[in-house]
């Protein structure tokens, strides 16, 4: 951590005098009670007994989903990694400016790549390291928060295994001046308005006046090039999208048969939203074992597995003010294809 002057009347900084606390436990993981419905697969049973059927995202992340969605974010065809990337390496200075000494939650922390962009701004201004990242893998928290530790030896690291709400309802106390929660990658898009409006709420109750919230979010554009973004030409979407069937198979004994079913996916103009379907190819029965469930499928029938929405700057401005966020700042590119925005609590 870069050392730090004396303030004027020669007392030790705030940066100084917070040091010594973040570094006594440099690494906390600990690991959040999950609600046992959901473990249990409550909400496979619930989306595939509905009409129209759907299934959680979460299912698309066992190994190799995680795999997979890595090749996404390289594809010529998907801009969203590579554009929120640039945005942060142009950004991140004056957003560390911006909120000054701040400790950095992260939702869906995953390998923390564009972290690292956040963290060097701020040790790049002499600031003090405290990073909770939150995530349902446990396996890949613990493994990205020691190689942030290694590359950064003034980090402090308290990680929360688990789901948002949980995470959010048990953050511990802060150390630091302030806090910023980060919810970049564009994953509120995953979420329908009344599930938005639901996590917008926790976000907001999880903080107090001052804090601030880093939100990412894919705008509204040229409906060919979203609908290139998932429909890319290796097919490596596609797998993905399918591979949620190989994870059902194995965690809840079932017999999808992958081969019987293609990958859908499009751009609803109404919703400003990208809808992606998995499509039985054939009238068939799957029977999950373990979950006691038997489903019918017809040809032509559609599950939904995911919808990415698409905002515009301004709106989202006004539905930030409701659950008492103010935007400081927006970054975007050039093309204004992908948007930071950074809030304050009131």
């Amino acid at each position: 951590m870069t050392s730090m002057n004396l303030s004027p009347n020669g007392e030790p900084t705030l940066m100084q005098s917070l040091a010594p606390a973040l570094r006594r436990d440099r690494m906390i993981i600990e690991y959040l009670t999950v609600a046992q419905a959901a473990e249990a697969g409550q909400d496979v049973i619930s989306g595939l007994s509905q009409t129209p059927k759907s299934l959680p995202p979460k299912y698309f992340y066992d190994d190799r989903g995680s795999l997979l969605f890595e090749q996404i974010t390289q594809l010529p065809e998907y801009y969203l990694t590579r554009t929120e990337t640039a945005i942060l390496t142009e950004s991140a200075d004056a957003i560390a400016t911006l909120t000054g000494p701040c400790e950095l939650v992260e939702l869906g922390s995953g390998s923390a790549t564009k972290t690292r962009l956040l963290l060097n701004a701020y040790r790049h201004q002499g600031c003090p390291l405290r990073y909770l990242p939150v995530d349902v893998s446990g396996g890949i928290l613990e493994e990205s928060a020691r190689q942030l530790l290694t590359a950064y030896p003034g980090l402090s690291v308290h990680g929360l295994v688990g789901t948002y709400e949980p995470a959010l309802a048990q953050l511990p106390s802060s150390i630091l001046p302030a806090r910023m929660i980060a919810f970049i990658g564009s994953t509120l898009g995953n979420l329908t308005p009344a599930e938005c409006d639901q996590f917008l709420q926790q976000i907001s109750q999880a903080m107090t006046g001052g804090d601030y919230f880093l939100l990412g979010v894919d705008l509204q554009k040229d409906p060919a090039i979203l609908e290139a973004a998932y429909n890319d030409s290796q097919g490596i979407t596609a797998d993905f999208n399918l591979n949620m069937l190989h994870h059902l198979n194995w965690r809840f004994q079932g017999d999808f048969q992958p081969d019987q079913f293609k990958h859908h996916a499009f751009y609803n103009p109404t919703h400003h939203q990208i809808e992606i379907y998995i499509e039985s190819l054939v009238p068939q029965t799957v029977r999950l074992q373990a979950l006691d469930l038997t489903v019918q499928f017809a040809a032509g029938e559609a599950l939904l597995s995911e919808i990415s929405r698409k905002f515009d700057l301004n709106q989202m401005t006004e539905t930030l003010k409701a659950y008492e966020f103010d935007v400081v700042r927006t970054f975007t590119d050039p093309q204004a294809w992908f948007g930071l925005l950074l809030c304050v609590k009131r």
